[in-house]
């Protein structure tokens, strides 16, 4: 759902937020290719050869299949990897197994899970790259880019609960000011070095690759990086318009890049040398500390517009059964995509922080940043192909020759980063499986915790002839029960019965679900049985984007029927201890690992937004 927005403030936002991480690849993404332990010579048909990769990675990676083609296979209207995936499979959770429907959904879980990785190294890589300029200015400054880029990393991650809003209100015109900044560079040099101009035709790119062979196939991967952070452009779709990304990447993002590459290019062609930092050699010298401050704080930007999205992304997971109940905290009046996560935030502070002093330099964590891109590219891809055939005349022969040209080129990038493994592209794809790990056994084991409780629970009909007996004491209150099965007895509802003889006057079995759209509208929110027999259930309906809140919910019920006082009503929640059993349903460690999560998740009274001193909690012990 696009905000409501000046067209020119939220072209200004969406500079920073969705170019943040590709406008910081000129600092890394060139040099990679001349200088490092895989890097070809500085001849001029080198150059030529990998710039025409660099330019064409631009033009049909991020122009033709991200912000032409990607934007349009919305989920009404909102863009991103899970948000592809409801549109490709159902992704409510389910049985794992090799069914067609349930590969395509380990495939859109593993995706989502190599964005973390994302989010780990970009930070890294970014904030690095431009810290190590400062040897440019001064080489006796090297021991000391590894603690300053931890000091600036630091300083970025604990201001994140003060929200987006506030921490990027200057982001846009960092974002303009660096654009403007690399277009600029990119135009003084290329005018020296006319010659350069030549790597616009593909010819030189064949002819690199023949000559190289699979030599050539590793730098491939290097020059990949100038393609990171184009899944933003799709991630972002939601809060921008497909509008406002079209006009920022082709009147300022797109250019600048462009024009930067090019002179990057001519600078090594004039001077081989210049290879080890062809970025901050293009600036004259005395503006050469003002750009590096400017690069800094781009390089903030493009960390800031991950971790945003990393937040974002486990909040989508979590409406969608994957993974636990976090503390959600939203930041913005506002804008309601506007959130902080602090289990999330400080994971990925720790995590940054390891990969700095594990890699120590760019060109060392170069190798890890392809890997996880790629990767996700690929299923992109493959993703694209079922959108297209529903969405296009024709049906899967368009669809196909579509989606199979831009997998083609996916491919050809994966397997180049492929070969880059074992140099530190192990590290995402460690990560990725160890989070689709949480994500299916916190999926499977509500699955058999819901069957679990099923088990103990009577059906409702047998606790409503029970009440019509007037065993039970009623008490003359209206209690909500927040339910999984609207057939059956509560949980919580059966203890009270069972262990006080004591049953709510009035009670609302309420059932919240996560539908697989973004946005439900709220006349597709609630439906609503007409109450019988002192017993009235409910379903609330939630898209993925959204944050449930039950009392407004609640306040609703009148005009359908239900007269409740929404200040009086008591929530009564279960809250189950689970116990990890020999029993048949997941490995002993899985339901370890699930009692773990279950353990630490936040309390429902938060995530559902319910007043505190309203709801009772009633516990129990679940064999699993």
């Amino acid at each position: 759902m696009t905000p409501h927005r000046p067209t020119k403030a939220l072209a200004l936002a969406a500079l920073g937020v969705v170019y943040g991480d590709i406008g910081t690849s000129p600092l890394y993404a060139v040099r990679e290719c001349f200088h490092g332990p895989h890097a070809v010579s500085v001849t001029q048909g080198n150059v030529l050869g990998v710039l025409s990769l660099v330019l064409w990675t631009l033009v049909l990676v991020v122009t033709v299949k991200y912000v032409l083609v990607l934007l349009h296979a919305d989920n009404d209207g909102e863009g991103g990897i899970l948000a592809l995936t409801t549109l490709v499979t159902d992704p409510r959770p389910r049985s794992f197994r090799w069914r067609h429907g349930s590969i395509l959904l380990m495939l859109g879980l593993f995706a989502a899970a190599l964005l973390y990785g994302d989010g780990v190294i970009t930070p890294a890589i970014s904030v690095l790259s431009a810290i190590e300029g400062i040897e440019v200015v001064t080489p006796a400054v090297a021991p000391w880019v590894v603690p300053i880029t931890l000091a600036v990393l630091a300083a970025l991650f604990l201001v994140q609960h003060r929200g987006t809003a506030r921490v990027g209100r200057f982001f846009g015109p960092i974002s303009l000011l660096w654009f403007l900044v690399l277009g600029a560079l990119g135009l003084a040099s290329l005018v020296k070095t006319p010659l350069v101009l030549e790597a616009l035709d593909p010819r030189h790119a064949a002819t690199f690759f023949g000559e190289h062979g699979l030599h050539g196939v590793v730098v491939l991967g290097s020059v990949f990086l100038v393609a990171t952070g184009a899944e933003a452009i799709y991630a972002d779709l939601g809060h921008f318009g497909r509008s406002v990304i079209h006009r920022t990447w082709f009147y300022v993002a797109f250019p600048a890049l462009f024009l930067n590459y090019l002179g990057q290019g001519a600078l090594l062609l004039r001077d081989p040398s210049a290879a080890e930092h062809p970025f901050f050699l293009l600036v004259p010298p005395m503006l050469l500390i003002p750009v590096l401050v400017i690069a800094t704080l781009a390089t903030c930007v493009a960390s800031q517009a991950v971790i945003t999205g990393a937040f974002s992304l486990t909040a989508q997971a979590i409406q969608l059964g994957y993974l636990p109940r976090l503390q959600v905290r939203h930041t913005s009046r506002e804008e309601r995509g506007q959130i902080y996560i602090p289990e999330v935030n400080w994971l990925l502070f720790v995590l940054t922080g390891l990969v700095v002093l594990t890699f120590r330099s760019s060109a060392a964590l170069a190798a890890a940043y392809g890997i996880a891109v790629t990767s996700t590219m690929v299923i992109t891809s493959l993703f694209l192909f079922y959108v297209l055939r529903k969405r296009i005349a024709g049906g899967a022969l368009p669809a196909l020759a579509i989606a199979g040209a831009f997998l083609a080129i996916d491919l050809m990038f994966f397997s180049a980063n492929v070969l880059k493994v074992a140099r530190g592209g192990y590290f995402p794809v460690l990560l990725a499986v160890a989070i689709v790990v949480v994500m299916t056994t916190w999926a499977t084991g509500r699955r058999l915790l819901n069957a679990r409780l099923r088990e103990r629970s009577a059906s409702l009909e047998d606790l409503t002839r029970q009440r019509a007996d007037g065993t039970a004491l009623l008490a003359p209150k209206t209690a909500i029960f927040l339910t999984r099965e609207l057939d059956r007895v509560p949980p919580a509802m059966t203890r009270l019965h069972r262990h006080f003889d004591l049953l709510p006057a009035r009670a609302i079995l309420m059932r919240v679900v996560s539908e697989p759209v973004p946005y439900v509208t709220e006349d597709d929110r609630l439906t609503v049985d007409p109450p019988e027999g002192g017993f009235c259930r409910v379903v609330v309906r939630y898209g993925f984007m959204e944050s449930p809140d039950i009392p407004a919910v609640v306040a609703r019920l009148p005009e359908r029927g239900v007269p409740v006082d929404p200040d009086e009503v008591v929530y009564v929640l279960g809250r189950e201890t689970i116990l990890a059993t020999e029993r048949h349903g997941m490995a002993l460690w899985r339901e370890r690992l699930f009692a773990f999560l279950a353990r630490n998740a936040a309390r429902a009274t938060a995530f559902f937004n319910l007043p505190p001193r309203q709801v009772i909690e009633i516990g129990a012990e679940i064999d699993l």
